[in-house]
């Protein structure tokens, strides 16, 4: 797939992708090198249970511009038990894995009861704290409980991601509030984005990441169609455009809130 490049920039990091998906087996060298022909230096592969965890922390070891976050999915959400906590801090303590992630809550689909979801998201907060990580936290219809949840960890946990983010101000503002980051997908270039549009104009620039959800989400002009890490750059450019900045200065911003966030 061609990638129309805009223009040559500073840096963009990929804080979110699924490059141990289908859609890329036997194409991660290729998808990695479009990336970096469209700027995209650094990119993080994310676990979504141990199995694919293991996968994602695979990938990160053999590839130079990768790095790993392992966790389990609420939608993979179980009863926890020590065994498998000892399994995701082995995974966690591997090389070139930078965060714990993604966990959550997400009550839209609910595909494990709230209950499930919330015991298992605890558990691995605490991983977080143990191995000294940031969390990257998926959370869809479910802030309130979230927030509860997450204020008794917020002393101990260090600076961590709203990955997708997808509420309004008032919501981004309790997790800026928290000390969060914000991570904005392709969904900010579709039409009626207006409410997330509004929060990245809003937002410090400190404090916003970008990411593609690769293979989902892609952006315009590839809604629709596989995502994949170079398309980041069209997230970036639609930030850019929002908040009337040049977009190398966005590119450079949030290249180095990721480095920030995940200590590289």
């Amino acid at each position: 797939m061609k990638v129309l490049y805009m223009q040559k920039l500073t840096e963009l990091f990929d804080t979110h992708a699924h490059l141990d998906f289908p859609e890329f087996a036997d194409s991660i060298p290729v998808t990695v090198q479009r990336a970096l022909e469209a700027g995209v230096t650094r990119i993080v592969t994310i676990g979504i249970d141990l199995e694919s965890s293991r996968k994602a922390a695979k990938i990160a070891g053999a590839f130079d511009h990768i790095y790993a976050s392992v966790g389990i999915h609420p939608h993979a959400a179980f009863n926890l038990h020590a065994r498998d906590l000892r399994a995701l801090e082995k995974i966690a303590g591997e090389r070139r894995v930078v965060a714990i992630g993604e966990i959550g809550l997400d009550y839209f689909r609910k595909r494990q009861s709230p209950r499930i979801q919330t015991q298992c998201m605890k558990s691995q907060i605490q991983v977080a704290v143990d191995t000294g990580k940031p969390v990257i936290f998926h959370v869809r219809d479910a802030w309130d409980d979230f927030f509860q949840i997450v204020s008794e960890f917020v002393p101990f946990i260090r600076p961590s991601v709203l990955h997708c983010f997808s509420g309004d101000w008032g919501v981004a503002r309790r997790c800026l509030d928290l000390g969060f980051y914000l991570s904005i997908p392709g969904v900010i270039t579709f039409p009626k984005a207006e409410s997330l549009q509004d929060v990245v104009k809003r937002s410090p620039p400190d404090r916003l990441l970008v990411e593609t959800d690769s293979p989902y989400l892609a952006p315009v002009p590839y809604r629709g169609k596989t995502n994949e890490p170079a398309f980041v750059l069209y997230t970036a450019a639609k930030i850019a455009e929002c908040r009337k900045e040049p977009l190398d200065k966005v590119a450079a911003q949030t290249t180095q809130n990721a480095r920030d966030v995940f200590g590289i």
